[in-house]
């Protein structure tokens, strides 16, 4: 499978913090975990010529892994529906943590993904609500997560096709953190923790639940769906 984890790549440059937990950049560390299950996988990042979001690129992209938080205007409109058609077409897509706030992910969802916030050094305990589903393999009954930023509802986005994770906070919120929708031919997984001051994206767990997404978002080359005029399947009566 051909996989690409694309990142803005800014906390990294600017936050002391979030360069020294992820020296390589979220999307380095993302992509080393996702390398043990043995996928063809590549980086990009924002300031990369095209985001590095080449038509090419996509084009042989199986699922595209996306982590953004500063800068999601920054990302060019004509390359966000670029990225919106190829998960029409068939790419899958893992949204992870604030890129609920993508271009990308709003686009798909048609809301503005909006949701209450706090950043407390709040426990986080992920509830796996849907034991039976493929992201959920291998994980127990709960997530525990020392220190992460509070995501809380009302999450501004249509009802998920399938709810796997809810998340409980230390502050008292609730908040679907684990979600997946189908757009035409693709797969769409969101998945909320993984903020920049925190080594979330060490945590086995967490990594485990990224890599299932990936491997359930794989577009197992199914037919197509048809839009437009189509001739008949049988002759037509004349009458």
């Amino acid at each position: 499978m051909n996989v690409l984890v694309w990142n803005e790549f800014r906390h990294e440059k600017e936050n002391p913090v979030v360069s020294d937990i992820y020296p390589e950049g979220i999307h380095g560390a993302v992509a080393d975990f996702l390398k043990k299950d043995g996928h063809n996988v590549s980086t990009a990042t924002l300031d990369e010529e095209e985001h590095g979001l080449t038509e090419e690129v996509l084009s042989d992209t199986d699922v595209l892994v996306w982590w953004g938080h500063k800068a999601h205007d920054e990302v060019e409109e004509d390359i966000a529906e670029r990225v919106k058609q190829r998960v029409l077409d068939g790419m899958g897509l893992i949204v992870l943590h604030s890129a609920h706030f993508s271009k990308i992910f709003q686009k798909l969802m048609g809301t503005g993904c909006d949701l209450k916030w706090r950043e407390a050094d709040d426990k986080e305990r992920i509830w796996n609500i849907d034991p039976t589903h493929p992201i959920a393999e291998g994980i127990g009954q709960y997530i525990d997560i020392e220190k992460e930023e509070m995501y809380g509802e009302h999450f501004d986005i249509p009802a998920p096709d399938e709810l796997i994770f809810l998340s409980w906070f230390e502050g008292g919120e609730v908040f679907r953190s684990g979600a997946t929708f189908k757009r035409r031919n693709g797969k769409i997984f969101y998945f909320r923790p993984g903020h920049e001051t925190y080594p979330t994206y060490y945590h086995e767990d967490v990594q485990k639940v990224i890599r299932n997404g990936v491997r359930w978002a794989e577009n197992t080359n199914g037919p197509k769906h048809q839009y437009g005029n189509a001739q008949p399947l049988e002759p037509i009566t004349e009458k």
